[in-house]
């Protein structure tokens, strides 16, 4: 009896892919996991896995088991469990239960045990000429009054990780002094006073007067600039070690214990071409009124929604479109297993049915293509099929791998098979879930209500979110105070994969952004106002450095990058394909060059979010950007050039690669301050000025505005508070501003400090 091959792999006790592995060394035409195999195919892979004579030999023990007195059960046989071991292994596994069926008193030997040394420390060794040995710390702080007490991670934002490093001094005669023991201590950008004293368990009194000699006047809340926090930390017999304000660090996980996992809903994004009936298919399958409650028919948000069957649940996104699914794959989330593609069967495949596969498959997720609308009278499901498979999703029936449901979302057609594949889809892909941890997952969706205030609507990607947890989400916390499904009833507790509706916010989470669930309140509020205090600053923009032609050689050098993705858009079919034809003939074989996406058209949102998701630059060639486009380019901070010849565009690119790209660069305004107060002095006017917004720095140049005409631009000679120089000053704060080369200032004047960055963009009109 035929059956597939991922239930046929399971029956033996193997991995699915070292059966297709074999099938194929065999001669077998069998394209994927979900292909039928009959019981000849079966039978031949048994024999060449030597599996025949394990079927026989437990026969012949069934048939003598009542003379040898023996049963398998009793001897310790069991049936091998799934591994992901390799085929040889797999293989050897099998015979040895096999052998233990003629054999079945047959023992195995114990397994070894390792002991692995512990690790000594690092040991650096200085001895600085002339100088004499550093007496020990006395005094009420620092290691000479006891260590600092550890503080763990998940106790506190940022933790204190002592790490012992000999430094080994000499005295005059050369001889060795007593070794002095380093405590390394975590340090995030932007630490305070008060945070830093609490780290090198000194009073914050105690730094401020530290800073007072360094000519420094800083109170307890003042925020400190690094140089500054290892030179107070550098006195204390302590070293900084920085590490990034919200990096994974603050959130290392534990990884789950396989026996901990449980099987999980698929989470199924629905995707295609507008008004090809995504809502009205995902409407059929709930049996509710989804699509008359959207405007003119189309969705207006990312909803969720869980579908029960007989076999099992899955969780359905409807997104407006791809550029939702890649927006949150741009912010880090990936909460989407499978995809399923909606063609209208009348229709074919239009533009963003391409775009649509086109970001699908750079997020490596399966897809399976349902082809709507099969009762109308001009439905051509085969002219579909072959529009689609075009672009790589061959059909199975055609020997490909993507499995293709024909459906009518109106008449109610096929629905229960469509179901049915995606449950084999996610067989497949064994998708598991640790619903005895903390809740770790994903914002859908967020929007203020009037009525209630923030709601967000949470994806449980691991671990079970229940009323009273507190939770943090990007720059907002809270604790959740009531949950809701999509059908709005209430619910007390949400487990991998489950979609709920969520109150209790502090405020309006993106989509996209991670939430945890945190066991400390006082901490996620303190991390939430960092977060946001950042924001403010702009401390969080770029983090994530995608790749520019300024910067692609130096990636190439340092080996970051192995392949370099290219989004292509021209005005016409022609120009798109020589250009990208031109590009993708520059693969090296340091770096190759794939173009992910191609189209004709102006560049769009949707453009740029995939390139931001992908890593990618946009080429375009006579095409301009939207002002979406425009603003999303330089909030992601995606590399986009346009071309009026393609020959440039290449070499451009060509160049890039190899190095010899010029950079461009652009002024960024970085503050803005008004000079109220002249002060003379030997060098020069000092303009006593206030700062009104952003912030001025020692490095940054400056143009003099007078009567909203650019009169002077250059560098900064100097920058004070009060008497001393200074490397920033903020807003709302007063400072000293002197101009290299410029005395003509006058009281009244706007001062703007800008500083040069390398162009994002290269955009021709």
């Amino acid at each position: 009896m035929g059956k597939r091959l991922f239930e046929f792999a399971k029956e033996l006790g193997l991995p699915s892919k070292e059966i297709l592995d074999r099938c194929k060394k065999l001669g077998f035409a069998i394209p994927s996991q979900l292909t039928v195999v009959d019981d000849k195919i079966q039978s031949d892979i048994r024999r060449d896995l030597g599996l025949a004579d394990l079927v026989s030999a437990a026969a012949s023990v069934a048939a003598s088991g009542p003379s040898t007195g023996v049963s398998p059960k009793s001897a310790g046989f069991k049936t091998p469990a799934t591994t992901a071991s390799s085929p040889s292994a797999s293989t050897k596994t099998l015979l040895k239960h096999s052998n233990s069926l003629s054999s079945p008193t047959a023992t195995y030997p114990a397994p070894k045990t390792f002991t692995k040394a512990a690790a000594k420390p690092a040991t650096t060794t200085r001895k600085p000429a002339g100088t004499k040995a550093m007496p020990p710390r006395s005094g009420g702080h620092g290691l000479a009054a006891g260590r600092p007490k550890s503080v763990t991670a998940a106790a506190k934002n940022e933790a204190v990780e002592e790490k012992p490093k000999t430094e080994e001094l000499f005295n005059e005669d050369g001889t060795p002094a007593a070794p002095k023991v380093l405590t390394v201590v975590k340090i995030t950008e932007g630490i305070t006073v008060a945070e830093l004293a609490q780290k090198l368990n000194v009073k914050a009194g105690v730094l401020i007067k530290e800073m007072l000699d360094l000519k420094i006047l800083a109170t307890i809340n003042q925020r400190l600039d690094m140089t500054v926090a290892e030179t107070l930390a550098s006195a204390h017999d302590a070293q900084v070690e920085v590490v990034p304000l919200f990096g994974a660090e603050m959130f290392q996980e534990a990884p789950d214990d396989p026996k901990d996992l449980k099987p999980r809903s698929p989470v199924v994004t629905i995707m295609g071409h507008v008004d090809h009936g995504k809502t009205l298919l995902l409407d059929a399958i709930r049996k509710t009124k989804v699509a008359e409650g959207e405007a003119g028919g189309i969705t207006q948000h990312i909803g969720a929604y869980q579908v029960t069957t007989e076999k099992g649940s899955i969780t359905f996104l409807d997104t407006p479109g791809h550029e939702a699914f890649t927006l949150m794959r741009a912010r880090g989330a990936k909460a989407t297993d499978i995809v399923v593609l909606v063609v209208a069967a009348d229709d074919g495949v239009m533009p963003q049915t391409l775009e649509a596969i086109d970001h699908a498959k750079e997020a490596k997720v399966p897809i399976i293509v349902a082809i709507n609308k099969i009762d109308k009278p001009e439905a051509n499901p085969d002219r579909v099929k072959t529009q689609v498979a075009e672009r790589g999703l061959v059909p199975e029936e055609w020997g490909g791998t993507t499995i293709y449901v024909e459906v009518s979302a109106k008449k109610r057609l096929n629905l229960e098979k469509l179901l049915e594949m995606i449950l084999l889809q996610a067989e497949v892909l064994e998708l598991k879930a640790n619903p005895n941890r903390p809740a770790k997952g994903v914002v859908l969706e967020a929007r203020l209500d009037k009525g209630r205030g923030p709601v967000a609507t949470l994806l449980v990607e691991k671990g079970t979110l229940n009323i009273g947890d507190t939770v943090l989400a990007g720059s907002t916390y809270g604790r959740v105070k009531a949950m809701h499904d999509d059908l709005g009833k209430v619910v007390k507790a949400a487990g991998p994969a489950t979609p709920v509706e969520v109150l209790g916010l502090s405020d309006v989470p993106q989509a996209g952004d991670t939430f945890y669930m945190m066991e400390d309140s006082k901490i996620a509020r303190e991390i939430s106002g960092r977060r946001t205090e950042a924001m403010k600053d702009n401390r969080l923009v770029g983090a994530m450095k995608h790749i520019t032609l300024d910067n692609l050689f130096e990636q190439i050098k340092e080996g970051q990058i192995k392949e370099l993705k290219v989004i292509v858009k021209g005005d016409v079919q022609g120009s798109v394909e020589a250009l990208a034809s031109s590009l993708e003939k520059l693969s090296a074989e340091k770096v190759a060059l794939r173009v992910i996406h191609k189209g004709t058209g102006n560049i769009v949102n949707s453009d740029i979010l995939l390139a931001s998701a992908s890593n990618a630059i946009v080429v375009g060639f006579n095409v301009k950007m939207d002002s979406n486009g425009k603003a999303t380019a330089e909030k992601e901070d995606v590399d986009v050039r346009v071309y009026k010849i393609i020959y440039d565009a290449v070499e451009d690119v060509r160049k890039a690669m190899e190095g010899m790209l010029e950079p461009t660069y652009r002024q960024v305004s970085i503050g803005k301050a008004e000079v109220r107060q002249l002060f003379n002095t030997p060098k020069g006017p000092i303009a006593g000025s206030m700062i009104l917004s952003g912030k001025f720095t020692s490095k940054a140049k400056v143009k003099v505005l007078r009567a909203d005409a650019v009169v002077y631009e250059g560098a900064l000679s100097s920058l004070r508070r009060f008497k001393d120089d200074v490397k920033e000053v903020a807003s709302n704060y007063e400072c000293g501003i002197g101009i290299e080369g410029f005395e003509d200032i006058q009281v009244g004047d706007h001062l703007e400090a800008y500083v040069l960055e390398a162009v994002a963009q290269k955009l021709v009109d």
